[in-house]
């Protein structure tokens, strides 16, 4: 028996079973996976996880890892005009986004929890179900290469993202909107002479971002919901003018994309669970609430997340008494925070990507979009938002 379950060992379930362990809980993180090394998209650490990390004394030794640091978010049209913002001038140790492989963010993460004695990763123990006695969540079931097994625990946490088979198993309620997008997500070479950037590419009924990786860009092309297959209908030579047609200057480059098995798709999804928690079952991260990528944020929203249930959760588990108001209460610390970017995720969704993407004339940058990167008193807060969002949490949980 543990203390504490945590289904799934991404980012949330990774940092909260290390800030368990280290507060001296005994925790358990099934993943269901021999290792990390698959194709995550959510490599984008803000300056808020930073600090967290900071906070815990791992910040230095994290960036000791390979990773690229990216300051400046910048629009681009074909025509030239454009619109920028920078972390720089915000007040932090980190002002800037640092690229890292999510795999080796886990790595990081489960290596520094496993030097704490009460913390256990299981892996290849994919959970395929909540063990409920009278309503009540003891523990899951999981199956391994010998079979299913039940792990008894005082608290289960569902943080296996957003096809969570705890957040189904535990039948909480959700709404769920519709982003009018999905993603096609590709690479290409990086001139070493091109700036070092965030760069968003509008263009006609089209629009692209690009993600400094160092030697490539990681590119999110932005196509209406559902239009995949008609993409791929119009063949590898359609996209790659669709491409060029948004940034020109990737001309020379995109005969790079030789296959459409180098380019995945990422089907868009945004939901919140009305209730993220029920008597001994707690959901944190996308489980709870699945994200656009619209600004990348994630990944660190779901590590606030982690934080805020440490910081509750820690001391009833070390007394053995967790009750449902404990878990209630990282509800209410997270659900403000995640529905203010949400809405602001679906305002930038419905205002901006959708009437671009709609569009059959050469867009033009907004006017508000232009003003708030030109008037001092404003040009900071979509960085900040980015950079921090909302109510960041800070570390309470002791080191035991």
């Amino acid at each position: 028996m543990a203390s504490c379950c945590i289904a799934g060992c991404g980012p949330a379930g990774a940092v909260l079973g290390y800030l368990l362990a280290r507060a001296g809980v005994d925790v358990v993180v099934l993943e269901k996976h021999a290792d990390f090394l698959r194709d995550f998209r959510g490599d984008t650490i803000h300056p808020s996880t930073l600090e967290i990390l900071d906070e815990v004394g791992l910040a230095d030794a994290f960036l000791t890892l390979p990773h690229r640091k990216v300051s400046t978010i910048m629009a681009r049209t074909p025509s030239g005009q454009s619109v920028t913002f920078s972390l720089t001038r915000l007040h932090t140790r980190f002002p800037f986004i640092a690229f890292v492989p999510q795999w080796d963010f886990l790595e990081f993460m489960t290596r520094e929890a496993a030097k704490c004695p009460s913390f256990r990763l299981l892996r290849n123990a994919e959970v395929v179900g909540l063990v409920e006695r009278d309503g009540v969540v003891h523990g899951v079931t999981y199956r391994d290469a010998d079979g299913e097994h039940e792990l008894a625990a005082l608290v289960t946490v569902g943080a296996d993202g957003r096809s969570a088979v705890t957040r189904g198993a535990a039948k909480l309620p959700q709404v769920e909107t519709s982003p009018p997008m999905d993603v096609l997500w590709f690479r290409v070479s990086r001139r070493s002479d091109e700036a070092e950037a965030v760069a968003g590419r509008l263009g006609a009924g089209r629009m692209l971002v690009m993600l400094d990786r160092g030697e490539y860009w990681q590119i999110a092309f932005v196509i209406p919901k559902g239009s995949a297959e008609i993409v791929r209908a119009n063949g590898l030579d359609g996209f790659r003018r669709d491409i060029v047609a948004t940034a020109p200057d990737l001309a020379e480059r995109v005969n790079e994309i030789q296959d459409w098995d180098q380019v995945r798709l990422l089907t868009v999804r945004a939901d919140r669970l009305l209730r993220w928690h029920r008597p001994g079952y707690l959901a944190i991260g996308d489980a709870a609430h699945a994200m656009s990528p619209i600004g990348g944020v994630g990944i660190n929203v779901a590590i606030h997340d982690a934080v805020a249930a440490a910081n509750v959760l820690w001391r009833p588990l070390r007394e053995g008494h967790v009750s449902d108001a404990d878990l209630a209460r990282v509800q209410q610390l997270r659900e403000m925070p995640v529905r203010v970017i949400q809405t602001f995720q679906g305002f930038v969704q419905t205002r901006f990507v959708k009437p671009t993407l709609d569009a059959t004339q050469p867009p033009t940058i907004p006017l508000a979009a232009r003003l708030m990167a030109w008037i001092p008193v404003l040009r900071d807060i979509p960085p900040r938002l980015v950079a921090f969002g909302i109510r960041r949490p800070h570390v309470e949980s002791p080191q035991l």
